[in-house]
């Protein structure tokens, strides 16, 4: 049974959001302050709202919420689209995405927002934006490679390439900068422990510290695994369907792709992933299933440390389980 005297389904646009109250029903409020204002203002105590997880569009929403005492749920989209599916929906508009929201939260237990702070919140805007320049950086390196393979036909074009590509550089020292002095001015002790794990690199500790708040968000292991989506997905079926194993796309997909970036360096000199590696091959299994494994321990190992303190020994983290 819902605890909650109302719970509001919130479907996000870039311009306006529609709401749909579970006694209520339908409205619809700009997508700016006077419409988070106008909006709080219809709330009655006690309410839960509902949103998925929008990329920009539902943070500025729900961090208002969360400050004004509202209690603010962020769910997955595909969870909802799931849902959706289920009752077999033949209509697909703002309104009745807003209700199926709604609905999905009144027959499904969701979590509570826990807001970011402002330093993790500017952290996670330096990431993304990094994330752009590093793209940009190589798509400019290509074209440069591209040019050379040419003749240099053009000397604009080359000289102009290759100012964009320094620029790029600077911005990228600048940035990673940034985030390196806003986390050592709280984590400094954390991000080196986590440093010490052979295959974290600086990049992936700072990520893992901001997007778990110092690893205060979880209380298991298991549950930042979860949260991260880096277990293996098996599709086998009967004697017909063997797909390929691959990771999860539920979870944090950027987090994700770190660690198995780092699952290579780390099968190689870390000694417990190196055990993990070697045992899944030598079953047989595909070295993608390996490399996901790796991935896994090296989350695991990260959570341990953080937790105790401690920086990474060979002795006590081989006892951790796989």
């Amino acid at each position: 049974m819902n605890k909650y005297k109302e719970t509001f389904g919130v479907d996000i646009s870039k311009d306006v959001f529609d709401v749909h109250g579970s006694n209520k029903g339908h409205d619809r409020y700009g997508n700016d302050g006077p419409g988070f204002k106008k909006f709080l203002g219809h709330l009655p105590k006690g309410s839960l709202v509902v949103m998925e997880a929008t990329g920009y569009y539902h943070y500025r929403l729900a961090q208002f919420l969360y400050k004004n005492g509202v209690m603010v749920s962020v769910v997955n989209p595909l969870s909802v689209k799931r849902f959706i599916q289920m009752k077999l929906a033949k209509v697909k508009t703002d309104k009745s995405d807003a209700k199926a929201i709604c609905d999905y939260a009144l027959v499904n237990e969701v979590p509570l927002y826990d807001a970011l702070t402002d330093s993790q919140s500017e952290c996670l805007q330096l990431f993304r934006l990094l994330d752009m320049y590093l793209k940009q950086r190589t798509a400019t390196k290509n074209k440069i490679h591209g040019e050379d393979v040419l003749g240099v036909p053009s000397k604009f074009v080359y000289r102009s390439l290759v100012r964009n590509r320094k620029q790029l550089d600077k911005e990228v020292t600048a940035i990673e900068s940034k985030i390196l002095s806003l986390v050592k001015g709280d984590q400094q002790e954390q991000l080196t422990l986590l440093m010490s794990i052979p295959g974290i690199g600086q990049k992936t500790a700072l990520f893992l510290i901001v997007v778990t708040d110092g690893f205060s968000k979880f209380e298991t292991a298991s549950q930042l695994c979860s949260y991260v989506g880096i277990t293996p997905t098996i599709r086998e079926s009967g004697s017909s369907v063997r797909g390929r194993p691959r990771i999860s796309k539920v979870g944090n997909r950027k987090l994700r792709n770190l660690l198995f970036l780092c699952s290579f360096n780390a099968c190689k000199h870390n000694t417990a992933c190196k055990e993990v590696y070697e045992r899944i091959v030598n079953k047989g299994k595909s070295k993608k299933l390996a490399l996901i494994a790796v991935a896994n321990k090296l989350l695991k190992q990260s959570f341990a440390i953080a937790k105790s303190g401690r920086p990474y020994d060979e002795s006590y983290v081989s006892v951790l389980p796989g």
